[in-house]
């Protein structure tokens, strides 16, 4: 078993500190800037920021749904870090600010794959999928800004 990681980039033309409101927001921003592989979108405690607690299925392939439920902790002001309760996934989104009114946000997420050849498969394709879902969460995100 190896650990796998994916991780996704995007400049906006907005103020570091808007950014991270916009992503810090999961009642009103998140809901509106996932994708459809998201379903059962629900806050269950808190709602913006560290402390919030979240629950989502995530459709990553035709077959394989994730059953999530995310806390979300700060550990600095441009982080947000959002473990998961039912599996070993580690999302963290940090913003930095990269000029005058802009802002970086970068996406990684780490988990501990499996052993084996479906660990091989998973480690070479797995981080490529969640990649083209953050890329699309990160395009939405630019129309709430």
């Amino acid at each position: 078993m190896g650990k796998v990681y994916a991780t996704t980039e995007r400049v906006y033309q907005a103020a570091p500190t808007r950014v991270y409101e916009a992503l810090a927001d999961y009642t009103g921003t998140r809901p509106k800037i996932l994708p459809a592989q998201y379903s059962e979108y629900e806050v269950r405690a808190g709602g913006t920021g560290a402390g919030t607690q979240v629950h989502w299925k995530l459709q990553a392939t035709e077959k394989r749904v994730r059953d999530c439920l995310f806390t979300v902790s700060a550990p600095s002001p441009e982080k947000l870090v959002e473990t998961d309760a039912n599996s070993s996934m580690v999302i963290t989104w940090t913003v930095s600010a990269v000029g005058e009114a802009q802002a970086r946000v970068t996406v990684e997420a780490s988990w501990t794959g499996a052993g084996g050849i479906g660990g091989f498969f998973e480690r070479t394709f797995a981080p490529k999928g969640l990649n083209r879902i953050h890329d699309q969460v990160l395009a939405n995100l630019a129309d709430q800004l």
